[in-house]
């Protein structure tokens, strides 16, 4: 019934497309491509698990699932006017990926070296094709969302990737981690595909789809412990880059704190140069003090002892200055050691409380797993029951007739 409202919903706004604003068309238009949207991941999902073996390109539901994809990419993409005429390819945004996650690059580099790939649609089809077989589809999805200054080139200020409903679907496309997928797209003619949504896979009977209530706790529980393990392996992948970091830090506040002790020994010796320089001004001041009293020295010693003096307080301004910049680089290191510090307190922390995450999540498989173990175990109880009252029943039907008999 959802499926049949939605599915009415898209009609509607297709009807209302001349006579209501154009802003509320735009919002409309995402809040029906994020439903679909939902709807194909959520089918692709249980239908890929009940399936049981790694989906190809054949495969109906992953079909829709990369045309659902297409469309909300498209929308709200701004025209590009070329020769030909319009056009509108969301294969731009797509290239930014590999600027923002480095690991993107090598998918970008398979998709401009496949032969059979002439325009940037079929270039953006087998990008997205590549991104789910490697599982990072939603990483790369959030890393291109985040970054809204950089989409507001390709993008209409109310598209969908630009607005709330684009980090919606997102999201949800972490739950595909737990499908297998294996494509050979050097055959596939990716150019020339018509992207149209089936509505009839989303307006099913649910009743088709409802197994017994054992089964589906079973599945139910199986579908957790995927997501759990997805989601450890990336905690576990978060833990290892904060750990590279923290050493890096550690490496660098050494490495700082090394700089600092020469700089404080470079202080200490222009501090005594300027003591010794202070002494030495002090000495020829007394002696010139003493030429001038006594009237008795040459004037030719005068004029040297003047020449003297001006030099030595040269070089004592000249120490002054340079005192005054290493005391400015000591200031300046010191800061940045206190911030240094606080950083990799932070850092500290932050490792802290992601471990007591992923303990918590390893408690809460190992009680998924108890849970499976005690299905399992119901399922033979009631096998056996089941196997019992089979033979209690032939029993029975043997009684029976031996009655009927005599």
């Amino acid at each position: 019934m959802l499926c049949c409202d939605r599915g009415k919903l898209w009609g509607t706004s297709i009807f209302l497309l001349f006579s209501v604003d154009p802003n509320y068309l735009m919002a409309n238009e995402r809040m029906n491509l994020m439903n679909m949207a939902k709807l194909s991941i959520k089918g692709l999902i249980e239908s890929a698990l009940n399936l049981g073996r790694t989906l190809d390109s054949d495969y109906a539901p992953l079909q829709q699932f990369f045309v659902v994809m297409e469309h909300c990419l498209k929308h709200g993409l701004k025209a590009k006017k070329t020769f030909l005429g319009q056009n509108k390819s969301f294969w731009g945004p797509l290239e930014l990926v590999e600027k923002l996650v480095p690991e993107a690059a090598e998918i970008t580099a398979s998709v401009k070296d496949l032969p059979g790939l002439k325009t940037p649609v079929g270039r953006g089809r087998a990008w997205l094709r590549l991104a789910l077989m490697q599982k990072k589809l939603s990483e790369y999805m959030k890393a291109l969302i985040n970054r809204k200054d950089l989409l507001s080139e390709f993008y209409e200020p109310n598209a969908l990737m630009m607005e709330e409903e684009g980090a919606i679907i997102a999201g949800l496309l972490v739950g595909l981690n737990v499908i297998d997928a294996n494509f050979c797209m050097k055959g596939e003619d990716l150019d020339s595909q018509v992207g149209v949504i089936d509505f009839s896979m989303y307006l099913k009977d649910g009743n088709s789809t409802k197994g017994n209530e054992g089964d589906g706790q079973i599945t139910a529980i199986l579908d957790q412990k995927n997501y759990v393990e997805e989601l450890n392996r990336h905690l576990s992948a978060t833990v290892n880059n904060l750990q590279a970091k923290v050493d890096a830090l550690e490496k660098s506040n050494t490495k700082l704190t090394e700089e600092l002790a020469v700089a404080n020994n470079r202080i200490i010796t222009l501090q005594e140069e300027m003591e010794r320089v202070k002494e030495e001004s002090s000495y020829i001041l007394e002696s010139n003090r003493k030429v001038t009293k006594d009237r008795t020295a040459d004037g030719h010693a005068l004029t040297e002892a003047r020449k003297q003096l001006k030099e030595e307080t040269q070089l004592r301004l000249d120490v002054e200055k340079e005192l005054e910049v290493q005391i400015g680089m000591r200031q300046e290191m010191e800061l940045a050691m206190k911030m240094l510090e606080k950083d990799v307190c932070e850092k500290q922390d932050a490792l802290v409380a992601l471990r007591q995450q992923l303990d918590d999540l390893r408690a809460l498989k190992h009680e998924l797993s108890f849970k499976l173990q005690s299905s399992d175990m119901g399922v033979k109880q009631k096998s056996e029951l089941n196997s019992r009252l089979e033979e209690k029943t032939n029993q029975m039907a043997a009684t029976i007739k031996q009655l009927e008999q005599r």
